[in-house]
């Protein structure tokens, strides 16, 4: 069928829907891709001083919870009803955004990042439950393909525009992010309609009877060892993967040389060098990092129709080798030219692994309880989350924080520095350390990265996703076709 014959079939309510998509990825990407550079940047930079220990803690908790409470959230927005649930998730996002700037606390910005992931939960299932019953067997491919694309154009502009912001003020970040969600008022209030979410049945249960419920049907779905052995390899991944935007802004901001890929763009278009370039001459860490979502942009289709070729197994395998070995390699070099060549090998990597996990639990699920399998696929990536966090915390603190490397040599030499504090920086730290030293800034850094390896936390991150890669392959060898042999 033509696909305009096919366009021309989605009711409003579709539009709507992937509007709103857009504008909260738009939001919450704008915010999450920076979030870390903000927790651990210097505080004359307008940045909170965190440690890297308490910067993971912080998101890899939140991040968890962000997508173990669909679940419930889910069961609320059946309950209540979309419109009030999106309404709840909007003035959550909305107020948190908002007095993000205002609180400088470890504890209170702990809170406030929660109440950002109680929005984000809230809203999570809506949008692609109101996709679901919007679209049909005719029309819910290209529907959902629809709906990733709004997704990823949504997670490719965020960060673009709020990084233009944080040059003025890290204040203005979590502005415009709140400004971007608030337009979804507009888009509810005035457009979005009630789907039909059907009576009867669940309906009839009171809220504790359908939590009791669906608690049950996850306990059921996770007493088989089998799918449970498997979400927990596939949450080896998902730690992985989530390096991405807890660790590696962090490690360009510390370690990577962002020159020669602004003197590059520079000589093909300089007006978006000079938009995208700091005052130095280098391109911020999260520009680095958005690259990915570039990527997805351009390639995803051409990925997707090459992989559908394939079974979902091999291609997923493959997918978790590359991301894996890419995101390792990200972590191994100072050069910006390179990260971003490696950052297009992980895009691939991502495209073929991630969109078959779910094709995969569907597959491996039991013929009558596919819906139910298919409703844990969140679990690993809340898992996968939560182990992100102490990777991108305590064993980047350890292996990789340049801070921490400069208070041992500090130290070692017994040099007399005043103690990182509030009228003492980060960058006051280290410009002391270099001045003791007889060094300028990025002859230290170098100094640094030299003496005490920094590249070597790429072991580790790969290490995880190779593993994962290396379980997925022998769970599908010896348990999965065993059971089907033994059918």
């Amino acid at each position: 069928m033509n696909p305009t014959t096919v366009l021309r079939k989605f009711p409003s309510n579709f539009w709507y829907a992937n509007a709103m998509e857009l504008f909260e990825r738009w939001a919450w990407y704008g915010f999450y891709m920076l979030f870390a550079l903000y927790l651990t940047g210097s505080t004359d930079q307008g940045g909170l001083g965190f440690s890297q220990t308490q910067k993971g803690m912080m998101m890899g908790i939140g991040t968890a919870i962000l997508y173990f409470l669909p679940l419930i959230t889910g069961a609320i927005a059946d309950r209540i009803g979309f419109r009030k649930t999106l309404f709840i998730a909007y003035s959550l996002y909305t107020v948190a955004f908002l007095m993000m700037p205002m609180f400088q606390t470890f504890t209170s910005v702990f809170i406030l990042y929660l109440f950002l992931a109680v929005g984000a939960a809230l809203f999570k299932p809506i949008i692609s439950a109101t996709v679901a019953k919007t679209t049909n067997k005719e029309t819910s491919s290209i529907g959902f393909g629809i709906f990733y694309m709004m997704v990823n154009i949504g997670a490719f502009a965020g960060p673009f525009v709020t990084s233009f912001f944080r040059k003025y003020s890290w204040d203005y970040v979590f502005y415009a992010s709140a400004a971007v969600i608030a337009f979804n008022f507009v888009l509810l209030i005035l457009f979005f309609k009630e789907p039909d979410r059907g009576k009867g049945g669940v309906q009839n249960l009171s809220f504790k009877e359908e939590l009791l419920r669906l608690t049950g049907n996850i306990r059921e779905a996770l007493s088989d060892w089998r799918f449970f052995l498997f979400l927990l390899i596939i949450a080896g991944f998902w730690t992985m993967y989530y390096q991405l935007f807890l660790s590696l802004p962090v490690f360009i901001d510390q370690w990577g040389n962002t020159r020669p890929v602004f003197n590059f763009l520079h000589t093909i278009w300089p007006w978006l060098a000079d938009k995208m370039g700091s005052a130095d001459g280098t391109i911020p860490a999260e520009l680095m990092v958005n690259a990915d979502a570039g990527f997805i942009i351009l390639f995803q289709i051409i990925v997707s129709s090459i992989a559908m070729r394939y079974k979902p197994l091999k291609v997923m395998t493959t997918g978790i080798l590359i991301a894996s070995v890419a995101m390792g390699l990200c972590f191994s070099t100072q050069n910006g030219l390179l990260m971003l060549l490696f950052l297009l090998l992980f895009s691939f990597g991502e495209m073929s692994s991630s969109p078959k996990i779910t094709e995969y639990i569907g597959r491996i699920a039991p013929p009558n309880k596919t819906a139910l399998y298919m409703g844990c696929s969140f679990i690993p990536v809340a898992i996968g989350s939560f182990f992100a966090g102490f990777v991108s915390g305590n064993v980047y603190q350890a292996m990789s924080d340049k801070i921490s490397f400069a208070q041992l040599e500090a130290e070692s030499r017994n040099f007399q520095l005043p103690v990182i504090g509030e009228h003492f920086s980060q960058n006051d730290y280290l410009y002391a350390a270099a001045q003791k030293m007889g060094m300028n800034n990025e002859v230290f850094t170098q100094f640094l990265w030299d003496k005490y390896h920094p590249s070597s936390i790429w072991m580790v991150i790969s290490g995880i996703g190779i593993a994962a890669m290396i379980a997925l392959f022998l769970y599908d060898r010896y348990v999965i076709k065993h059971i089907k042999n033994n059918d």
